[in-house]
């Protein structure tokens, strides 16, 4: 049990890492996620964790360590990093992606769910869910019998805060904004807080917490993998990793978009080619995707 006496509020606004405190958090990030802290974040860190430290009545960064680095601070482990994970997106972000996805990407795989075919597409790192809808938008455009294909949709994201909301579909009206105004009128129904996906377009994505720094449950091939302004935030062998294994869970003529400062380093080994701005593809070769499930 904590016996710290609690400080006045606002007064941890006054509290400021140390070097070394500041060096210990960067470590158990980069550990847990694979995640780096740039130099000259002090403050941010700070700002971001103030509120992790009020809420557990902790008087120094010294003790929220102990308690992220102890086996008891699991939980406070998974909400450090959500405290840390830079969350930025919105509805159609990087539309030349989404062009894409509707003229060459798309057409042929919804062609195969047609025949009886599976369609696995994963939006991974997806922040609150709105690049997984965006892509649920344009597949419903090309399909209306969406919901009769075997065609899905895992929506990632580390931040179990960012899941739930997701899950939710539920969005403040300035988040829809940059939707077209049909597509508003066809996939969102008004409510209380703003907008809500509809229900069928919300069966069509599951959503999952999951760390990509850590193994994936997945089985088989995605057709197609958005990981979009995610990688930036490791450092290059954490990124050159994480590239072999998309490229590993991609089924053959898969898709993988990134984020539009992202690049993927040519390797001995890779198959995969550029097929557009910050679009890559494997060449159509061998079975199609499998019995992509997730639990």
């Amino acid at each position: 049990m904590n016996t710290q006496t609690p400080l006045p509020p606002g007064s941890l606004r006054q509290i400021v890492p140390s070097e070394a405190e500041l060096n210990t958090i960067a470590t158990i990030l980069h550990e847990a996620a694979g995640i780096v802290i740039a130099p000259g974040k002090t403050s941010m860190v700070q700002s971001r964790l103030a509120k992790r430290l009020r809420a557990l009545q902790l008087n120094d960064y010294a003790s929220y360590i102990a308690l992220v680095r102890s086996s008891e601070g699991i939980a406070e482990r998974r909400e450090m990093i959500s405290a840390l994970t830079t969350n930025v997106t919105h509805f159609f972000r990087e539309k030349h992606h989404f062009d894409t996805l509707r003229t060459n990407a798309l057409p042929p795989l919804i062609a195969r769910a047609r025949a009886g075919g599976r369609v696995r597409i994963w939006s991974a790192g997806s922040s609150n869910g709105q690049e997984a809808y965006t892509i649920a938008m344009v597949l419903a455009e090309l399909a209306p019998d969406f919901d009769r294909l075997d065609i899905r949709i895992l929506a990632s994201d580390i931040d179990p805060m960012m899941i739930a909301r997701g899950r939710s579909g539920i969005y403040p009206e300035t988040a829809i904004e940059p939707i077209p105004t049909d597509l508003q009128r066809k996939y969102f129904s008004a409510c209380d807080a703003g907008a809500e996906v509809i229900a069928p377009l919300r069966k069509l994505v599951s959503f999952k917490e999951l760390n990509l720094h850590n193994p994936w449950p997945m089985s088989g091939k995605f057709d197609v993998i958005f990981c979009r302004n995610v990688v930036i935030y490791f450092d290059p062998p954490a990124q050159a990793k994480l590239w072999q294994r998309f490229e590993n869970q991609l089924a053959p003529g898969g898709w993988l978009f990134l984020g539009h400062s992202e690049r993927i380093t040519p390797v001995p080994g890779s198959q995969l080619t550029s097929a557009g701005v910050t679009t890559y593809r494997l060449p159509e070769s061998g079975p199609k995707s499998g019995d992509t499930t997730w639990p």
